[in-house]
Protein backbone atom coordinates (compact mmCIF):
# COMPACT_ATOMS: atom_id res chain seq x y z
CA UNK A 1 0.00 0.00 0.00
CA UNK A 2 1.31 3.46 -0.93
CA UNK A 3 2.00 5.75 2.11
CA UNK A 4 -0.73 8.18 1.05
CA UNK A 5 -3.24 5.36 0.74
CA UNK A 6 -2.23 4.01 4.14
CA UNK A 7 -2.75 7.46 5.71
CA UNK A 8 -6.17 7.80 4.07
CA UNK A 9 -7.25 4.38 5.30
CA UNK A 10 -6.03 5.16 8.83
CA UNK A 11 -7.91 8.48 8.89
CA UNK A 12 -11.10 6.81 7.65
CA UNK A 13 -10.84 4.11 10.32
CA UNK A 14 -10.22 6.75 13.02
CA UNK A 15 -13.32 8.73 12.08
CA UNK A 16 -15.39 5.56 11.88
CA UNK A 17 -14.40 4.53 15.40
CA UNK A 18 -14.89 7.98 16.90
CA UNK A 19 -18.06 9.18 15.21
CA UNK A 20 -20.22 6.11 14.59
CA UNK A 21 -23.16 6.52 17.03
CA UNK A 22 -23.00 4.47 20.22
CA UNK A 23 -26.30 2.81 19.24
CA UNK A 24 -24.35 0.67 16.78
CA UNK A 25 -22.41 -0.95 19.63
CA UNK A 26 -23.53 -4.37 20.78
CA UNK A 27 -26.45 -4.13 23.20
CA UNK A 28 -26.14 -5.81 26.63
CA UNK A 29 -27.53 -9.33 26.88
CA UNK A 30 -31.31 -9.40 26.64
CA UNK A 31 -31.59 -5.81 25.37
CA UNK A 32 -32.49 -4.63 21.88
CA UNK A 33 -31.83 -1.19 20.42
CA UNK A 34 -34.91 0.82 19.43
CA UNK A 35 -33.00 3.47 17.46
CA UNK A 36 -30.48 3.03 14.65
CA UNK A 37 -28.71 6.35 15.20
CA UNK A 38 -29.29 7.50 11.61
CA UNK A 39 -33.00 8.12 10.98
CA UNK A 40 -36.45 7.75 12.54
CA UNK A 41 -37.16 4.29 11.18
CA UNK A 42 -39.65 2.63 13.56
CA UNK A 43 -40.70 5.98 15.07
CA UNK A 44 -43.73 8.14 14.28
CA UNK A 45 -43.83 11.84 15.09
CA UNK A 46 -44.53 15.25 13.59
CA UNK A 47 -41.60 15.87 11.20
CA UNK A 48 -41.76 19.59 11.98
CA UNK A 49 -40.81 18.76 15.58
CA UNK A 50 -38.72 15.58 15.42
CA UNK A 51 -35.50 14.73 13.60
CA UNK A 52 -32.14 13.02 14.11
CA UNK A 53 -29.24 15.25 15.14
CA UNK A 54 -25.91 14.36 16.74
CA UNK A 55 -26.89 10.69 16.42
CA UNK A 56 -29.91 11.27 18.69
CA UNK A 57 -33.69 11.49 18.35
CA UNK A 58 -34.25 15.23 18.70
CA UNK A 59 -37.45 17.13 19.49
CA UNK A 60 -37.44 20.90 19.24
CA UNK A 61 -39.96 23.71 19.48
CA UNK A 62 -39.39 27.37 18.61
CA UNK A 63 -40.88 30.74 19.50
CA UNK A 64 -41.94 31.13 15.86
CA UNK A 65 -43.83 27.82 15.88
CA UNK A 66 -45.23 27.32 19.40
CA UNK A 67 -47.15 24.17 20.32
CA UNK A 68 -50.88 24.32 21.04
CA UNK A 69 -50.79 20.90 22.75
CA UNK A 70 -48.15 18.41 23.84
CA UNK A 71 -46.85 16.30 20.98
CA UNK A 72 -45.11 12.92 20.95
CA UNK A 73 -42.93 10.69 18.83
CA UNK A 74 -44.17 7.11 19.16
CA UNK A 75 -42.21 3.87 18.87
CA UNK A 76 -44.19 1.69 16.46
CA UNK A 77 -42.41 -1.57 17.25
CA UNK A 78 -45.27 -2.82 19.43
CA UNK A 79 -46.61 -2.52 22.95
CA UNK A 80 -44.55 -2.99 26.11
CA UNK A 81 -45.75 -4.69 29.29
CA UNK A 82 -43.05 -5.83 31.78
CA UNK A 83 -39.74 -4.32 30.72
CA UNK A 84 -36.56 -2.44 31.51
CA UNK A 85 -35.84 0.62 29.39
CA UNK A 86 -32.44 2.31 29.38
CA UNK A 87 -31.58 5.49 27.51
CA UNK A 88 -29.66 8.74 27.69
CA UNK A 89 -31.23 12.20 27.46
CA UNK A 90 -30.00 15.76 27.09
CA UNK A 91 -32.21 18.82 27.12
CA UNK A 92 -32.31 22.59 26.74
CA UNK A 93 -35.27 24.32 28.40
CA UNK A 94 -38.80 23.15 29.01
CA UNK A 95 -40.45 20.05 30.38
CA UNK A 96 -40.62 16.62 28.75
CA UNK A 97 -40.94 12.94 29.50
CA UNK A 98 -40.90 9.31 28.45
CA UNK A 99 -44.32 7.75 27.95
CA UNK A 100 -44.75 4.04 28.63
CA UNK A 101 -47.69 1.63 28.78
CA UNK A 102 -49.53 4.49 27.10
CA UNK A 103 -52.48 4.83 24.70
CA UNK A 104 -52.52 6.48 21.26
CA UNK A 105 -55.24 9.16 21.00
CA UNK A 106 -54.38 10.10 17.40
CA UNK A 107 -52.61 13.13 15.97
CA UNK A 108 -49.40 12.27 17.89
CA UNK A 109 -51.21 12.57 21.22
CA UNK A 110 -50.40 9.96 23.88
CA UNK A 111 -51.95 9.35 27.31
CA UNK A 112 -50.60 7.24 30.15
CA UNK A 113 -47.65 6.77 32.48
CA UNK A 114 -44.85 9.31 32.03
CA UNK A 115 -41.33 9.33 33.43
CA UNK A 116 -41.05 13.10 33.72
CA UNK A 117 -38.14 15.55 33.80
CA UNK A 118 -37.54 19.25 33.26
CA UNK A 119 -34.71 21.78 33.18
CA UNK A 120 -35.73 23.24 36.53
CA UNK A 121 -35.53 19.67 37.99
CA UNK A 122 -38.79 20.21 39.84
CA UNK A 123 -40.20 17.11 38.14
CA UNK A 124 -36.94 15.16 37.91
CA UNK A 125 -37.93 11.52 37.57
CA UNK A 126 -41.46 11.81 38.92
CA UNK A 127 -44.27 9.50 37.79
CA UNK A 128 -46.96 11.51 36.02
CA UNK A 129 -50.00 10.18 34.21
CA UNK A 130 -50.47 12.25 31.05
CA UNK A 131 -54.15 12.86 30.37
CA UNK A 132 -55.11 10.92 33.49
CA UNK A 133 -54.52 10.99 37.23
CA UNK A 134 -51.70 13.56 37.20
CA UNK A 135 -48.73 13.28 39.57
CA UNK A 136 -48.58 9.80 41.12
CA UNK A 137 -45.21 10.14 42.88
CA UNK A 138 -42.93 13.14 43.47
CA UNK A 139 -39.14 13.17 43.49
CA UNK A 140 -37.77 10.78 46.09
CA UNK A 141 -41.10 9.19 46.98
CA UNK A 142 -42.22 5.61 47.43
CA UNK A 143 -45.97 5.62 46.97
CA UNK A 144 -48.94 3.28 46.78
CA UNK A 145 -52.03 4.17 44.77
CA UNK A 146 -54.95 2.49 46.52
CA UNK A 147 -57.86 0.72 44.86
CA UNK A 148 -59.87 3.89 45.53
CA UNK A 149 -57.27 6.08 43.79
CA UNK A 150 -55.92 7.67 46.97
CA UNK A 151 -52.14 8.05 47.04
CA UNK A 152 -50.20 7.14 50.18
CA UNK A 153 -46.51 8.02 50.50
CA UNK A 154 -44.94 5.00 52.19
CA UNK A 155 -41.27 6.02 52.25
CA UNK A 156 -38.39 7.66 50.41
CA UNK A 157 -36.05 6.47 47.69
CA UNK A 158 -33.56 9.15 48.72
CA UNK A 159 -33.09 12.85 49.41
CA UNK A 160 -34.86 14.80 46.63
CA UNK A 161 -32.16 17.49 46.57
CA UNK A 162 -29.38 14.92 46.22
CA UNK A 163 -31.27 13.30 43.35
CA UNK A 164 -31.58 16.67 41.62
CA UNK A 165 -27.90 17.51 42.16
CA UNK A 166 -26.88 14.31 40.38
CA UNK A 167 -28.52 15.48 37.13
CA UNK A 168 -26.03 17.08 34.74
CA UNK A 169 -27.19 20.35 33.17
CA UNK A 170 -26.72 20.53 29.40
CA UNK A 171 -25.08 17.10 29.28
CA UNK A 172 -26.12 13.49 28.80
CA UNK A 173 -27.90 11.74 31.66
CA UNK A 174 -28.94 8.10 32.09
CA UNK A 175 -32.62 7.24 32.56
CA UNK A 176 -33.88 3.76 33.49
CA UNK A 177 -37.51 2.66 33.78
CA UNK A 178 -38.50 -0.67 35.30
CA UNK A 179 -42.08 -1.94 35.02
CA UNK A 180 -43.12 -5.33 36.37
CA UNK A 181 -46.78 -5.96 37.01
CA UNK A 182 -48.15 -2.98 38.91
CA UNK A 183 -44.73 -1.99 40.29
CA UNK A 184 -42.99 0.93 38.59
CA UNK A 185 -39.55 2.40 39.22
CA UNK A 186 -37.60 5.29 37.68
CA UNK A 187 -33.87 5.98 38.00
CA UNK A 188 -31.73 8.90 36.80
CA UNK A 189 -27.95 8.51 36.82
CA UNK A 190 -28.25 5.44 39.03
CA UNK A 191 -30.42 7.14 41.67
CA UNK A 192 -33.96 5.84 42.20
CA UNK A 193 -36.30 8.81 41.83
CA UNK A 194 -39.62 7.04 42.50
CA UNK A 195 -41.06 3.62 43.35
CA UNK A 196 -44.79 3.16 42.82
CA UNK A 197 -47.27 0.37 43.50
CA UNK A 198 -50.45 1.01 41.48
CA UNK A 199 -53.39 -0.85 43.01
CA UNK A 200 -56.13 1.05 41.16
CA UNK A 201 -57.08 -1.72 38.73
CA UNK A 202 -59.57 0.26 36.64
CA UNK A 203 -57.11 3.12 35.99
CA UNK A 204 -53.66 1.50 35.82
CA UNK A 205 -52.14 0.23 32.57
CA UNK A 206 -50.41 -3.14 32.27
CA UNK A 207 -49.20 -2.62 28.70
CA UNK A 208 -49.10 0.07 26.04
CA UNK A 209 -46.89 2.24 23.85
CA UNK A 210 -43.52 3.94 24.33
CA UNK A 211 -43.15 7.58 23.26
CA UNK A 212 -41.17 10.78 23.88
CA UNK A 213 -42.68 14.22 24.47
CA UNK A 214 -42.22 17.84 23.49
CA UNK A 215 -44.21 20.12 25.77
CA UNK A 216 -46.24 23.28 25.28
CA UNK A 217 -44.64 26.43 26.63
CA UNK A 218 -41.29 28.14 26.04
CA UNK A 219 -38.98 26.88 23.26
CA UNK A 220 -37.22 23.64 24.17
CA UNK A 221 -34.93 20.96 22.78
CA UNK A 222 -34.74 17.35 23.94
CA UNK A 223 -32.48 14.55 22.67
CA UNK A 224 -32.52 10.78 23.28
CA UNK A 225 -29.88 8.22 22.36
CA UNK A 226 -28.72 4.70 23.27
CA UNK A 227 -32.35 3.56 23.61
CA UNK A 228 -32.34 -0.06 24.84
CA UNK A 229 -35.31 -2.24 25.76
CA UNK A 230 -35.38 -5.58 27.59
CA UNK A 231 -38.58 -7.57 27.91
CA UNK A 232 -38.90 -9.05 31.41
CA UNK A 233 -40.28 -12.56 31.93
Amino acid sequence: MRPSAFVSAFVALFFLCVFVPAQNAKAPDGFVSLFNGRDLEGWDGNPQLWSVRDGAITGQTTAENPLKKNSFIIWRGGKVADFELRLQFRMEGGNTGIQYRSADRGGWVIQGYQADFDMAKRFAGILYEEGGRGILAKVGEKSTIGADGKIAVTGQTGDPEEIRKAIRDGDWNDYTILARGNRLEHRINGRTTVEVLDEQAEKRAMDGLLAFQVHVGPPMKIQFRNILLKVLP
